[in-house]
């Protein structure tokens, strides 16, 4: 059987130590390969225009522009890439803006330590990784908005999709889900897709920022 490609990374971190030390992750993982690694918006810029990769992991802290912007620019002309954000800044305000500019996960930079190989491959599996703590923080920040509803608008979801999107929410993979409720990964798999459609969102990020939004958390 052939080989399966590896993931192109772009790394994007003005921190030099924090930058070698993900290139040095992605070139002991074969899954993995590295397309760029730089330290600033300019070269990022470049790098997205090349258009060489799979996976970006961006920061948002760059010396010379914003990381959401690179987000929302990855977002427009490389729809097929997923973007993780891997920074230090854990408060909502980046969070929320980062989800909107189009990242598909959102890790701080603490909790990435080895998982890197496996958080790669979640993502490109239709996952959306975030730190417990973000995961959290939005749950939070959905249950002060959202005000108790007479009715709950439940976006059309089934009441066993409104089941799995509350275990989406509390960050399970798809495997984890379908263990839990004694049904095959296919299926879990399967009401995901129902759920993204009828949310009309594209990541798990963006399907619990919706269902928080909606009331349905």
């Amino acid at each position: 059987m052939p080989l399966q490609t590896p993931t192109r990374i772009l790394v994007v971190d003005d921190d030099d130590a924090f930058r070698e030390s993900v290139c040095a992750a992605i070139a002991r993982d074969d899954a993995m390969v590295l397309a760029a690694q730089v330290g600033n918006a300019e070269s990022a810029r470049e790098a997205i225009a090349a258009g060489q990769f799979d996976v970006a992991l961006v920061d948002l802290g760059l010396p010379d522009g914003n990381g959401i912007d690179l987000i929302r620019e990855i977002a427009r002309t490389r729809p097929d890439a997923d973007v993780m954000v891997v920074t230090v800044f854990g408060d909502e305000a980046h969070v929320l803006a980062s989800i909107e500019a189009g990242a598909t996960g959102y890790l701080l930079k603490r909790s990435l330590n080895d998982t890197l190989g496996a958080t790669v491959r979640e993502l490109r599996a239709g996952g959306s990784p975030i730190s417990p703590v973000i995961a959290r923080q939005l749950l939070h920040r959905f249950k002060k908005d959202s005000p108790t509803p007479a009715v709950v608008d439940d976006g059309g979801l089934s009441e066993r999709e409104r089941e799995v999107l509350l275990f989406i929410a509390k960050g399970f993979t798809v495997g984890e889900i379908a263990n839990m409720l004694h049904l095959s990964a296919h299926t879990v798999a399967t009401h995901v897709k129902h759920i993204y459609r009828k949310l009309a969102v594209h990541s798990r990020t963006e399907a619990v920022f919706e269902a928080g939004r909606m009331g349905l958390l």
